[in-house]
């Protein structure tokens, strides 16, 4: 028996052993099954936790030749999304509406894409960041983005242009240095913690796909003074929009470029993009009178002008093969000089007849009209200019004297540069230098050039235009600076009125170009007003003193003091000698005010040069240094005061006694920190500010 009950007890120890190796066998297996072979269940674990994110780029940075920062990139938050961890996408699509301000219906849509991961909305405020925090959503969250910031906003916007919403440049030096800007792309996995925000896996370096920085050739301050001056002027001329360009005739380095009405590049997503682009590129209206100098320019070179030849201007009536031509004014025989003095239409046809078609347009190919400037600028409008086989008599005798040609204000800033530079043609040069990450700025080339007229050509041409400026009844007297020489010429072209299919009577474009000094220029300036109002609204009345204005900005901070001798005429009794463009007499009715945009715009004082050395929104990956571009003038300049506006000197190098010194008999009020000698200011040299204004100026010791 007892033998029999021992068989039995082993029998069912046996089995049990049996049971218990198959069961943990069996889960064994099923363990590697679901680790080896089936990664499901591992796959929706991680999904609880781990995504791959796609890291957009940061930028580099755009500065202007001194580093003042006009495009940086920081960081802000957006709102995404893992679809297939929301239940209940309808209720999660209203909360997050509510805290993000959309409409539900549009957030649904988001939620219910078949994707692993979508973006809800890119670059939240930080309220908005804070209320979708809160709520804690299931399969929400938030991961910050880098964002493009524009510290100026406004200032030189349609120059800078913007990035997009991907980060990719669309306007301006944006797109046209994307490549260098942007950076690479990268692919990371990312942990979500408990609140769903993203968590960089261990080895992540964001500053690894950062883009290069850019050093532009233009001065924020200049700029700021421009804009400043242009939207003050289209404010009381009532003109509908506006340009002015101010290059380095000698380097072709453009230093300013101010276009009204402005545009911010933070507000890209909500102005049209028809409405983000640069005009002055972009554009190309008729120049007017500011062509006449260039078919002087064409006779002289080709030895078919002599200076004392005699042109009969038919006392203001000249007809043509083709037409009749018109002078406001009549007069009857003037030299070439006396032809840009007074403006005549039908002297510069005479000698643009008498040069001959051909080397007419080859010289005007030569100055850079009817082809792109060569700036690399994206979308560059090459203007019109028709092959001289296809002019006739009164075509040729047309674009003589600027009407039937069409021309960008940059390449009509090129063409003056190219007579004050001594006759060598310089393409604008918009990028001073480049950095990449981390590393040394590296100057860009020179612009390219090529030498159009002999020096002497040139040196005459100019001296023709100072009397323009300088004589008694030449059309730019307005254009006149104190104690400096000016040459430059005055243009109303009539715009072309498409419906009646004729030049309209009633609708200009006042034109001004110039050099100043003329004897050995320093800055060449292009100035456009578009249709301004009331009857003193030509080149000569309105454009001509914005030219003053802005070169004698440009001229201080040179170390030059030249203030401008004559304002704008008094609109309502004030009508000085017209440029005779027209062919007919032209009256309208003054335009009470300027548009309300621009008038809003001239209000707004983020023009002044107040702004223009803020301390910018900082990049999280680093703060560009200054480009080592220009050296400023050190030589201090006199404090000089006109019209309740006092022109700021450079103080820097100064004790705080030798600034008080030429502070002196001024109503500014001055704010002094440190000891030493000054090191900084604000405003900057060669502002123009209110003669009641507050200036900083900050002293270091060692210096």
């Amino acid at each position: 028996m007892r033998s029999a009950d021992l068989r039995h007890s082993g029998r069912r120890t046996k089995g049990v052993g049996v049971g218990l190796v198959l069961f943990f066998s069996l889960l064994a297996v099923r363990a590697a099954h679901l680790s080896v072979i089936d990664s499901r269940g591992q796959e929706r674990g991680e999904r609880q936790t781990i995504t791959v994110l796609r890291v957009a780029p940061a930028r580099g940075t755009i500065t202007d030749r001194h580093g003042s920062e006009l495009a940086v990139t920081v960081q802000a938050p957006s709102v995404y999304a893992v679809p297939a961890q929301i239940e209940d996408k309808r209720a999660t699509a209203r909360k997050l509406a509510k805290a993000l301000g959309k409409n539900a219906a549009a957030v649904l849509e988001r939620l219910e894409k078949r994707s692993p991961f979508v973006y809800v909305e890119r670059w939240l405020g930080a309220s908005q960041a804070a209320a979708v925090s809160a709520l804690a959503l299931p399969g929400v969250g938030l991961v910050d983005e880098p964002r493009r910031a524009y510290p100026h906003k406004a200032l030189a916007g349609r120059l800078v242009g913007f990035a997009n919403i991907d980060g990719r440049g669309a306007r301006g030096i944006e797109q046209m240095e994307d490549e260098w800007l942007a950076g690479h792309a990268r692919t990371v996995v990312v942990e979500r913690d408990a609140r769903q925000h993203l968590l960089p896996m261990a080895g992540f370096d964001p500053r690894s796909s950062i883009g290069g920085d850019v050093a532009l050739t233009l001065d924020a301050t200049l700029q700021a003074e421009a804009e400043t001056a242009l939207y003050e002027v289209i404010q009381q001329t009532g003109s509908r929009s506006g340009f002015v360009v101010v290059l380095d005739p000698q380097t072709g380095d453009l230093l300013a470029l101010a276009e009204a009405p402005g545009f911010d590049p933070s507000s890209f997503r909500t102005t049209p993009y028809s409405q983000t682009a640069s005009w002055a590129f972009l554009n190309a209206p008729e120049p007017g009178s500011t062509l006449k100098p260039f078919i002087v320019t064409a006779g002289l070179h080709l030895g078919s002008l002599r200076l004392d030849e005699l042109f009969d201007c038919e006392q203001g009536r000249w007809r043509v093969p083709g037409g009749v031509i018109h002078d406001v004014k009549g007069r009857g025989l003037l030299d070439p000089a006396g032809i840009l003095r007074f403006s005549s239409n039908i002297g510069a046809a005479k000698i643009g007849l008498q040069v001959g078609a051909e080397p007419h347009y080859e010289m005007l190919r030569a100055l850079g009209f009817g082809s792109r400037s060569g700036s690399g600028f994206p979308d560059e409008s090459a203007g019109l200019l028709r092959n001289w086989k296809g002019w006739r008599t009164v075509d040729h005798a047309n674009i003589s004297f600027g009407q039937g040609l069409n021309a960008t204000v940059i390449q009509m800033a090129g063409a003056i540069a190219t007579l004050a530079s001594g006759g060598v043609f310089h393409e604008p040069r918009l990028i001073a230098a480049h950095r990449q990450p981390g590393g040394q700025w590296k100057t860009a080339p020179d612009a390219k050039s090529r030498r159009v007229l002999r020096p002497e050509i040139a040196q005459t041409v100019m001296g023709m235009l100072r009397g323009v400026v300088a004589d008694k009844g030449g059309t730019g007297r307005r254009a006149a600076l104190e104690g400096v020489s000016v040459a430059g010429k005055t243009g109303t072209a009539q715009k072309f009125d498409r419906t009646a299919g004729r030049y309209s009577h009633k609708d200009y474009q006042a034109w001004f170009i110039g050099a100043a000094p003329a004897d050995t220029p320093m800055v060449a300036i292009a100035v456009m007003l578009d249709e301004p109002r009331g009857k003193a609204h030509g080149g000569g009345s309105v454009a001509a003193p914005l030219f003053a204005r802005v070169a004698s900005a440009a001229l201080a901070q040179r170390g030059v003091v030249a203030l401008p001798k004559l304002g704008l005429p008094d609109m309502a009794r004030v009508d000085l000698p017209k440029d005779t463009d027209s062919h007919g007499k032209a009256t309208r009715k003054a335009r009470p005010a300027a548009r309300p945009d621009v008038a809003a715009a001239a209000r707004d004082r983020r023009f002044a040069s107040a702004v223009v050395r803020p301390a910018p929104p900082s990049s999280p990956t680093r703060t560009p240094a200054p480009a080592p571009v220009t050296a400023r003038p050190t030589a201090p300049m006199p404090l000089a005061q006109f019209g309740g506006r006092v022109l700021l000197p450079d103080f820097r190098g100064l004790s705080r006694r030798e600034v008080q010194t030429m502070a002196a008999g001024i109503s500014l009020r001055f704010e002094f920190d440190g000891r030493g000698h000054a090191v900084d200011q604000h405003p900057a040299p060669g502002t123009i500010v209110p003669g009641t204004g507050a200036v900083r100026v900050h002293f270091e010791e060692g210096i």
